[in-house]
């Protein structure tokens, strides 16, 4: 199941799958957009591969860490959740609303784009 969370609900997921590993942020936009935001770990993980090479990068993940799948505004992130679900990874989550939210919602000092 892939869970739909805003970012104001990240710790909360995280404690709901708790003891499956160090939660991981997944995010899956382009570099350019990462160099206008970017999310800061706090009590979690972040990596970046962007969506079109996570199939070819996906040995990087690691499949029993609890995974929240983060893009600009959530419809990418909940591409690649779905596809992570197809490959067997468990504990997924997608963050509605991606960077934009995270920005109105968690942290103000992400610049929006």
């Amino acid at each position: 199941m892939i869970h739909q969370i805003r970012p104001t609900d990240l710790e909360a997921w995280y404690a709901s799958v708790q003891g499956h590993g160090q939660p991981l942020v997944l995010d899956v936009r382009e570099p350019h957009e990462l160099a206008l935001a970017s999310v800061v770990p706090d009590g979690f993980d972040v990596l970046s591969i962007p969506m079109g090479v996570v199939p070819v990068r996906l040995q990087e993940l690691p499949a029993d860490r609890p995974i929240a799948c983060l893009c600009h505004h959530g419809a990418r992130s909940m591409q690649v959740a779905l596809f992570l679900q197809s490959r067997g990874f468990e504990d997924l989550a997608n963050i509605a609303g991606g960077i934009d939210a995270w920005s109105a919602e968690r942290d103000v000092h992400v610049p929006r784009y």
